[in-house]
């Protein structure tokens, strides 16, 4: 049995570590966060301690240490995206591995600063890339691995998922925190299409702003049109009013249903970890790249056969 602290216990996806924690027969210690809405906790890990202060968290935490029975092993980080560097790094010099979501941090600069500190501290990061443990995803790059074809796949991914007023009011809105709507709900996406389709060879940008984006990856198996929208007016109109997200991948026109399976994926994940088959740093790297390239790239019209179908309603 391992013990677990956990930084960011108040935000949306800290539930699914919790779980994840209890599910995979390890106790959350401690938890710590600036908001206290945190009484999730009570179902969970009612037992476990809560800071408002991460000083105190961070004291509580080498007190532990004394103890070999009670020291942490694992700090689980769900913190904002531009805390994660610094909350990854204590999370090590504390003694701990450290499993972060997603995105990992913003750049490959500053992944190799998080290299550095495993190095100096002999601990491990891993990062929640769940998308590798669905099956259709799995079953997809078995099939590709297996076909090895000249011709690349042509493959259009659209993923809106709506958001209310609050989040433009949130850390989410606001792109020296979030890094864009792009880096902070399609970064696993990106991830998955590397996964799948092998090395990025080209990375356009079509269209961008605060709510959406557009644009153009080319893979070494796959040609990609990809959408990504927080906006519910983006909906399908089959959609609309009756699910707030729609996801959709096609493969040569084929619809890709992986819209199940998603529940269980991030216990899938610690398993893994647990288990020493966690994805590290140099396995988010190509992901964390092709954000980077796309938060800093100049908007350009596509080219022919490159362009999302809802492009064309963006320009109206």
């Amino acid at each position: 049995m391992k013990n677990f602290a956990l930084i960011g216990a108040a935000g949306y996806i800290a539930p699914r570590h919790m779980r994840a924690i209890k599910d995979t027969g390890n106790v959350l210690v401690s938890a710590y966060d600036i908001n206290d809405s945190v009484g999730i906790i009570d179902s969970i890990s009612p037992e476990s301690e809560f800071f408002t202060e991460f000083e105190r968290f961070q004291e509580h935490a080498y007190r532990l240490k004394r103890d070999t029975s009670a020291a942490l092993d694992y700090v689980a980080v769900c913190s904002p995206n531009y805390l994660h560097h610094a909350h990854i790094a204590a999370g090590l010099r504390l003694g701990c591995d450290v499993i972060c979501e997603k995105p990992l941090v913003p750049s490959s600069a500053v992944l190799d600063e998080l290299a550095l500190v495993e190095k100096e501290t002999g601990q491990r990061v891993y990062n929640i890339l769940q998308l590798r443990h669905h099956q259709a995803i799995l079953d997809l790059k078995d099939k590709v691995a297996q076909q090895q074809r000249e011709q690349k796949y042509e493959v259009e991914l659209t993923y809106i998922t709506s958001r209310g007023k609050w989040y433009m009011e949130s850390w989410k809105g606001d792109p020296r925190k979030s890094f864009g709507v792009a880096t902070n709900i399609g970064v696993h996406f990106y991830d998955m299409l590397h996964f799948i389709f092998g090395k990025l060879q080209r990375n356009v940008v079509h269209y961008t702003d605060n709510y959406k984006a557009a644009g153009y990856l080319e893979y070494e198996n796959a040609r990609v049109r990809w959408f990504l929208s927080i906006d519910a007016n983006d909906l399908p109109a089959a959609v609309k009013g009756k699910k707030p997200t729609y996801r959709s991948i096609t493969v040569d026109g084929e619809e890709m249903e992986f819209s199940e399976g998603f529940t269980d994926l991030h216990t899938t994940s610690y398993q893994e970890i647990l288990a020493g088959r966690g994805y590290g740093i140099e396995d988010a790297r190509h992901c964390v790249e092709t954000v980077e390239v796309i938060r800093s790239a100049s908007v350009v019209p596509a080219s022919s056969g490159e362009g999302h179908p809802m492009l064309a309603s963006l320009r109206k």
